[in-house]
């Protein structure tokens, strides 16, 4: 089983055919996600804010170029966190944050770890051991098909815990503390058969969401998201899962870890001015129209491309805001 935090887009490629090409689509524009940061463009034009991320510029001997922030140069981190307020969390801090939504999810506290206090004065966490106890009315079912959404999620700690972000330490299968994690361990615990198995872990990833921003932070949450079910399936079943099955989860990143501008709903970047020419007997003037949504701040009016997921219980796309209006 793999316990490095670095997933190699190179290994990617070699071990799992197709997949990177699945895990850099973006769906809305039917696309590549492109990089939405300057922090590459020294490496050449394929590299600057608006274009594409593909598969020949981060494998190969380029393989090493896109990396967890862990890894990043310190000076780089803190340009990240000035211009782009990229601050990534603690696990504790996360851990405790999603423990407030199971505490009132479940009616009760340390349902799957208790918060505490090391001797050292760093804050951690001690997992229940005991199989996970649903209160009346709610079923493990329920918790695995509760929609879960984590906002401009960078690598998506809040999502799945390989690692701490911080600190870069690995994290066991059973200790981890993200929203995913969660639902995957109720799995475990309740489901033997490798059919049945995988449908509820499908259905687990289905009701998991998280947008980001900036590129390489999504291919890095996609990344991990698709780490975690291959770790997991390996360990509850001592062997890897099919490439099939694979891509079918792959699939489902693709449409719910997706690359947006969470303040507008659209893809990074894609509003514009419009500009109109205005005629009369002396002159032709050129007016600038500013996209409407941006100049009003109102999330229904921008004229960039609204961001589309897709709505797995009628298997098909629905625009972002439309949620916003139930």
């Amino acid at each position: 089983m793999q316990v490095v935090i670095d997933i190699l887009e190179n290994e990617l490629i070699e071990k799992y055919p197709d997949v990177l090409g699945i895990l850099l689509r973006d769906q809305s524009t039917q696309k590549n996600i492109f990089w939405a940061t300057d922090n590459y463009e020294h490496l050449g034009d394929s590299y600057r804010f608006n274009s594409e991320i593909l598969p020949e510029l981060i494998t190969g001997e380029k393989g090493n170029v896109i990396m967890p922030r862990v890894h990043k140069d310190k000076i780089l981190q803190l340009s990240r966190s000035k211009e782009m307020a990229e601050v990534f969390t603690p696990s504790w801090i996360c851990n405790a944050q999603n423990n407030l939504v199971d505490n009132s999810w479940f009616g009760k506290e340390d349902v799957f770890n208790k918060e505490i206090l090391k001797k050292n004065g760093t804050k951690s966490w001690e997992t229940t051991k005991e199989k996970i106890v649903f209160p009346e009315g709610k079923t493990w079912q329920d918790y695995v098909r509760d929609t879960r959404l984590e906002i401009s999620c960078g690598e998506a700690p809040y999502l799945v815990s390989r690692y701490d972000t911080t600190t870069g330490e690995f994290i066991k299968i059973e200790n981890r503390i993200g929203i995913l994690d969660r639902k995957l361990r109720v799995v475990n615990e309740n489901l033997d058969s490798i059919n049945e198995w995988l449908k509820a872990v499908e259905t687990a990833y289905k009701n998991t969401y998280g947008f980001e921003w900036q590129g390489d932070s999504l291919l890095l949450a996609r990344e991990a998201l698709l780490i975690t079910f291959i770790e997991n399936f390996t360990y509850k079943f001592e062997t890897e899962p099919s490439i099939e099955t694979i891509q079918n989860i792959v699939r489902i990143i693709s449409w719910n870890i997706w690359q947006m501008d969470g303040l507008k709903g659209v893809i990074p970047n894609s509003c514009k001015d419009e500009f109109i020419e205005i005629s009369d007997f002396f002159e032709t003037k050129t007016e600038i129209k500013k996209c409407k949504g941006c100049a009003t701040q109102n999330i229904k009016f921008h004229n960039g491309i609204y961001c589309t997921i897709m709505d797995w219980d009628i298997e098909k796309p629905i625009k972002f805001i439309s949620l916003l209006e139930k």
